[in-house]
């Protein structure tokens, strides 16, 4: 699936053929490469990409606004997912809705 830059999508972690895919905390390690330090010297997640479930799978929730502030993470992203041929959710349930904030 190609989506339009700025669309929000959610990456579900199972193939299009349906089979789980692993390693287990594979949204965990995606989210960790747009990740940084903070002050507190803990990491943070991207405030436009974070890991979380989606109907009981992992999941990366990806606000397509990320293509505006980083094209090439939006890019790297969603070229991970085709890549791996993992289910995406177009413009569903992007990340300020998930928890809140943005």
């Amino acid at each position: 699936m190609r989506l339009s830059s700025n669309t929000s999508f959610i990456i579900i972690g199972l193939t299009v053929a349906g089979k789980k895919f692993r390693p287990s905390d594979w949204a965990e390690r995606l989210c960790g490469v747009l990740s940084a330090f903070g002050t507190e010297k803990k990491m943070k997640y991207s405030r436009y990409v974070a890991p979380g479930h989606y109907d009981g799978e992992k999941a990366v929730f990806v606000n397509g606004q990320l293509y505006e502030i980083e094209p090439m993470g939006y890019r790297f992203v969603l070229n991970f997912a085709e890549d791996n041929d993992l289910q995406l959710i177009e413009a569903a349930c992007p990340i300020e809705g998930k928890d809140g904030s943005l």
